[in-house]
């Protein structure tokens, strides 16, 4: 429990009423969105370069999925940790 408080500790913050449960799960999703545009304008602006955007291109979208799973997990831990199928 302690090494998913220490990776996940905003899941265990947001999870104590129904309307901090929504807000947390939605903070997530506002989170992955913005990470999601700055990726995409970053590959964008850097996909006119040849070789550097091709590179740039599978590092935003390696940096991306990581960030996509990782946000996934804090919002299904987030709602296990709501529904007390794992305890603080």
């Amino acid at each position: 429990m302690a090494q998913l408080k220490k990776f996940f500790p905003h899941s265990f913050k947001f999870a104590d009423t129904p309307k901090n449960l929504a807000i947390g799960i939605i903070a997530q999703i506002l989170v992955g969105a913005v990470i999601g545009v700055i990726l995409g304008l970053l590959g964008k602006v850097l996909g006119s370069i040849p070789v550097v955007g091709t590179i740039t291109g599978i590092a935003f979208w390696a940096i991306g999925s990581i960030v996509e799973l990782y946000l996934l997990a804090g919002i299904v831990i987030e709602v296990l940790v709501f529904l007390k199928v794992i305890k603080d």
